[in-house]
């Protein structure tokens, strides 16, 4: 990988986003080819289907970004750091295809298309979500992601923390305990602390975890390590504030779904909690967080600090 400083300037940071995003694409289409990989047996064709349609065509891609930017600071093998962005992404997408689920928050587009439960049916949603999140894993544990057992098995570590119980999907349950979802719950107005807690779990976690992995992957010591993982954590929380107000002020054809659905299903957020010009400084201090996190970098980092930037002042 290259040591020049990258171009952190608003376009730059736009043009490294695509090229990024199309790397992954190729990759996680080839990834999801109808050639079973070694130790397969066969690949269903309408699971495959289903699979592509939920994780390819579409996205910022953002975490696989953060992996490879970050990775990017320690001169890490750019197709290393491909790999460990694409299973990082692979997670990300197994989320959404189970999130849009009726069970779940019963979406019916995402990306600008229909959701995968839409485009084929919820069995099949469920087993893609599921084989996707699978497959991530095995990118991870792959030799090809880097050569070294006990660095594969510490990211394996990083992203089973972030999407598990006490992560990701244990953030959706605390999340669906708020809309009062189960038998003889009552929605309650959550606590300041409590809706943090939750956005951190949620999706900050799987955001703070594409950042550690890029760093493990590097080869980062522990004092970096620390850093890096302070700002994965605000961006994380940036960047979830970040989508409450989006939810609140864009248009479905923005975000290439429905909108204003929070209030309607009483979800915790801080705007609800601060107000949404409190939420908005409260976005704004995390993306400063995140910055200053990076401090002991160089202009390695400046990529880094405009995606913390990004987080809080995209439009979509």
């Amino acid at each position: 990988m290259s040591s020049v400083p990258p171009d952190a300037s608003a376009d730059g940071l736009a043009a490294r986003l695509v090229l990024t995003a199309e790397r992954v694409e190729r990759l996680l289409d080839n990834l999801l080819s109808p050639k079973a990989a070694q130790g397969e047996i066969a690949r269903p064709e309408r699971l495959l289907a289903a699979m592509r349609h939920g994780a390819l065509g579409g996205g910022k891609r953002l975490r696989p970004f953060l992996t490879v930017e970050t990775a990017r600071l320690f001169g890490a093998d750019l197709d290393q750091a491909l790999r460990a962005g694409a299973a990082v992404e692979l997670v990300h997408c197994y989320s959404l295809v189970h999130d849009d689920l009726p069970a779940m928050d019963d979406d019916d587009t995402r990306r600008g298309r229909p959701t995968v439960h839409k485009a084929f049916d919820e069995a099949s949603a469920i087993l893609a979500g599921d084989s996707l999140l699978t497959l991530a894993f095995g990118v991870m544990a792959d030799a090809a992601t880097h050569p070294s057992g006990e660095i594969r098995s510490a990211l394996v570590l990083a992203l089973a923390r972030a999407a598990g119980l006490g992560g990701m999907t244990g953030g959706q349950m605390l999340d669906l305990a708020a809309e009062g979802r189960f038998d003889g719950d009552v929605p309650q107005p959550l606590a300041e602390v409590e809706i943090r807690r939750l956005q951190a779990m949620k999706t900050g976690a799987l955001l703070a975890a594409s950042v550690e992995i890029g760093a493990l992957l590097g080869g980062a010591d522990d004092a970096q390590l620390n850093a890096l993982r302070r700002y994965g954590v605000a961006l994380g929380a940036a960047f979830q504030v970040a989508d409450d107000i989006l939810d609140v002020e864009a248009t479905p054809e923005e975000l290439g779904k429905a909108t204003a659905k929070d209030e309607g299903k009483g979800k915790g957020t801080l705007i609800a909690a601060l107000g949404l010009v409190g939420a908005k400084q409260e976005r704004d201090r995390l993306s400063g967080e995140a910055v200053a996190a990076l401090a002991g970098f160089g202009p390695e980092a400046d990529m880094l600090r405009a995606a913390a930037r990004f987080a809080a002042e995209r439009k979509n």
